[in-house]
């Protein structure tokens, strides 16, 4: 057992998705696409008589990473530092639980595989309401594709392969257990056109392009959403909604040419990684 261990987990943007709950956790997920991040969430865990989670110096409650430490058996402090809004769609509990398995297994001397955190991280996402395809699609990097839902075991990727400079900007929260928690017919039949048209044409084009009408035909765009985009777009260039928040993204200086303010980085190369032990 070592003092402590960190890991950095890209956070993820999705573009569009249907969803596919079961029974089993494991092979509960999502079908759809999206984009990871050069910001993300590092996590760095350290041996603890009781467990705390901590984002950013606060204290806060994140049932997924609770999940992950019990199922591993172990107590730790947990603590995230992200440039990432928790809530606003850019999956920081999966990262948060993704990079708590990766770096407890290192710490505690567990002995898991790479799949088997993955597969943890998943199902306490899946258990706790707050996403379906973040951890998997994190795991990867790059713009992952979900061809099929669930853990390694279970789900099947893909990706578009293209690294574009992405802008974003934050108006707000949405909750992802409320829609998920509800009826998903319309929305899982706008994700799984969406995914058709772009395996048939993998490209970022068809991806913004799909990412945009999912918004629109899943009844999910905010009035502050819907204007970003339009102003991106009339401004010559290209962004969509992110699912599940109130934020807008594009692609190069979109948003700034647009007159926003927004926060610049990448799309991550890889997926996520123990950064020490």
């Amino acid at each position: 057992m070592s003092d402590d261990a960190t890991a950095f987990v890209p956070g993820h943007v999705t573009g569009f998705f249907s969803a596919h709950p079961a029974d089993d956790p494991a092979t509960a997920g999502s079908r759809g696409a999206g984009l990871t991040l050069s910001h993300g969430v590092t996590v760095t865990v350290e041996p603890a008589q009781e467990t705390t989670v901590t984002l950013d110096g606060e204290a806060v409650e994140m049932p997924p990473v609770a999940d992950v430490l019990r199922s591993l058996g172990v107590t730790a402090a947990v603590d995230a530092e992200s440039d990432l809004p928790l809530g606003a769609g850019f999956g920081v509990s999966g990262a948060m639980a993704l990079g708590a398995a990766l770096a407890s297994n290192a710490v505690f001397s567990r002995g898991r595989s790479e799949n088997e955190l993955v597969t943890l991280a998943h199902v306490a996402e899946v258990r706790a309401g707050t996403g379906l395809g973040d951890v998997v699609a994190q795991a990867r990097g790059g713009m992952p594709i979900r061809v099929e839902p669930g853990a390694p075991a279970h789900g099947r990727m893909d990706g578009v392969p293209a690294r574009p400079e992405i802008e974003y900007v934050a108006f707000g929260g949405l909750s992802t257990a409320d829609v998920l928690s509800g009826d998903t017919t319309a929305l899982t039949t706008a994700g799984e056109a969406a995914l058709e048209a772009l395996r048939a044409e993998p490209t970022l084009d068809r991806f913004l392009a799909e990412s945009r009408r999912f918004a629109r035909d899943a009844d999910l765009l905010t009035d502050r959403v819907e204007a970003a985009v339009d102003d991106v777009r009339a401004a010559g260039g290209d962004g969509s909604m992110a699912m599940l928040g109130e934020t807008v993204f594009a692609v190069g200086s979109g948003l700034s040419d647009a007159g926003y303010d927004p926060e610049r980085c990448r799309v991550h190369p890889a997926g996520a990684t123990l950064l020490s032990e």
